[in-house]
C-alpha cells in the first residue's frame, strides 16, 4: 500500500492512495459497498473513490489520514479473519478517536467458532466485558438491549466447558413477564416455565451442535432453569449465567450469589431500564451500591455505543435514556416545588396571633 499527498489541490488538502492486496474487496467494503457509507458517514468531508483494488482519499488533510489510518485497520481485521460490519467500522473509529490501541487487535480476539461463524466482541465495551469474565470469580453485565451481554457471556460459558474450565453450565433466569400477563399456560411445569428460558436455548443452539444440546441437556452437563430451583443449592465446577437480573428481587440476588462454590464462574447480566417487577426495588440496582469495588468481583457497564444490532437501536436507546433523564428530573422539580409549599404554609401557621390558630380538639 502506498499514500501520497497532493500539494496542487491547496493547503490543507490532503489525498491518500492505498492498494490493497490479499483481501477481497467486498469483505472490505461489503455488499452494495454497504461498508463504504459507513467509512463516509465516518468522514463527511473526505471523498472515497474505490477502482478495483485502489482506494483514493481526498479531503482536508488532518481527516485524510483519520481516514486512513482507519481503512489500514479495517484491511488487518478482515485479514485476521473478521467479517466487517458497520459495528466494527464505528467500533475501529471510536477506538482510534480515543487512542485506545489498534482496533485490529481489539476487535479480532475470537471466543469460539460455530458453524463456520466466529463469535467475538465487536466494540471496545464489549471486549473489556470479556476480558472482565476472564479474570474475575462473578461479572455483572448492565446496559441496553442488544449490548451483547448475554450472548458473550454464553459463548464465554461455551467455551469454558470445551476447554474443560468447569464441568457443567447452568443457565437461569426469573420467570417474569414483560409487562403482560400470560395467565394459566398449558401442560406440564416444564412446559409452563419453558417460554421463560427460551431465548437461553436459542442462543445455545447457535453455539453448539444442535443434535449435542439436547444430549448435553438430559445429562446434566447444560442445565437451564428457573432462578426459583437455585435456592438451596452450592453450585460447584460450574459456569452460571443470570440473564435479565433486573427483574430479580433484593432476596433473590443475594441468594443466588450465594450460591457460588469451588471453581465456580458467575456472570449477571441485565438492563436496570427494562424492570418488569410489579413493586419494589430490583436486585440489580442495589447489587451494584453494596458489591461496587470488592475484589474478585467486576461491574461492566455497556451503553449505546455498544449496541450491535441495527443501527437504529442505539438511537432508540439514547432517545428513552434522555426521556427517562428529563422526567426524572421534572419528577425531583415537581417534589421541591411541592416540599418548598408545605414548608411556607407550616412558618405561615407559625406566624399567625394566637386567636387564629385553630384550636386544639380536646378528646378528654
Amino acid at each position: 500500500m502506498a499514500t501520497s499527498s497532493d500539494e496542487s489541490a491547496g493547503p490543507g488538502v490532503g489525498r491518500a492512495e492505498l492498494e490493497v492486496d490479499g483481501v477481497a474487496m467486498v469483505r472490505l467494503l461489503g455488499p452494495q459497498d454497504r461498508l463504504l457509507t459507513t467509512i463516509e458517514h465516518e468522514f463527511p468531508d473526505v471523498a472515497v473513490h474505490v477502482r478495483g483494488n485502489h482506494v483514493t482519499l481526498e479531503g482536508p488533510a488532518e481527516q485524510v489520514r483519520d481516514a486512513e489510518r482507519l481503512v489500514r485497520e479495517l484491511i488487518q481485521l478482515v485479514r485476521n479473519g473478521v467479517d466487517l460490519g458497520d459495528a466494527e467500522v464505528t467500533s475501529s473509529r471510536r477506538i482510534l478517536q480515543r487512542g485506545e490501541g489498534s482496533p485490529a487487535e481489539v476487535l479480532s480476539q475470537a471466543i469460539l467458532t460455530a458453524r463456520g461463524k466466529s463469535i467475538r466482541p465487536k466494540t471496545l465495551g464489549q471486549k473489556s466485558y470479556v476480558d472482565a469474565i476472564d479474570h474475575n470469580t462473578i461479572v455483572f453485565g448492565i446496559g441496553p438491549a442488544g449490548t451483547g451481554k448475554t450472548y458473550l457471556a454464553m459463548a464465554k460459558a461455551v467455551q469454558a466447558l470445551q476447554r474443560k474450565e468447569v464441568e457443567r453450565i447452568i443457565l437461569s433466569r426469573p420467570a417474569i413477564e414483560a409487562g403482560e400477563r400470560l395467565g394459566f399456560l398449558p401442560g406440564t411445569l416444564t412446559d409452563k416455565i419453558d417460554p421463560y428460558l427460551r431465548p437461553l436455548y436459542d442462543a445455545l443452539n447457535e453455539m453448539m451442535d444442535p443434535e449435542l444440546v439436547p444430549k448435553l441437556l438430559a445429562a446434566g452437563t447444560v442445565e437451564v432453569a428457573p432462578l426459583a430451583y437455585m435456592r438451596g443449592r452450592t453450585l460447584n465446577n460450574a459456569f452460571v449465567v443470570l440473564d435479565e437480573a433486573q427483574n430479580t428481587t433484593p432476596e433473590q440476588m443475594k441468594m443466588f450469589l450465594t450460591r457460588l462454590g469451588f471453581g465456580t464462574k458467575m456472570v449477571v447480566t441485565g438492563d436496570v431500564t427494562q424492570i418488569d417487577l410489579p413493586t419494589g426495588a430490583s436486585g440489580l440496582q442495589l447489587v451494584s451500591r453494596i458489591l461496587e469495588g470488592m475484589d474478585d468481583i467486576h461491574f461492566t457497564r455497556l451503553g449505546s455505543e455498544d449496541v450491535v444490532r441495527h443501527s437504529l437501536v442505539g438511537r432508540i436507546v439514547d432517545a428513552y435514556t434522555k426521556y427517562d433523564a428529563e422526567r426524572q428530573a421534572r419528577a425531583y422539580e415537581g417534589q421541591s416545588a411541592r416540599e418548598g409549599a408545605n414548608r411556607a404554609e407550616r412558618r405561615a401557621g407559625l406566624g399567625r396571633a394566637p386567636q387564629d390558630r385553630k384550636p386544639r380538639r380536646d378528646n378528654r
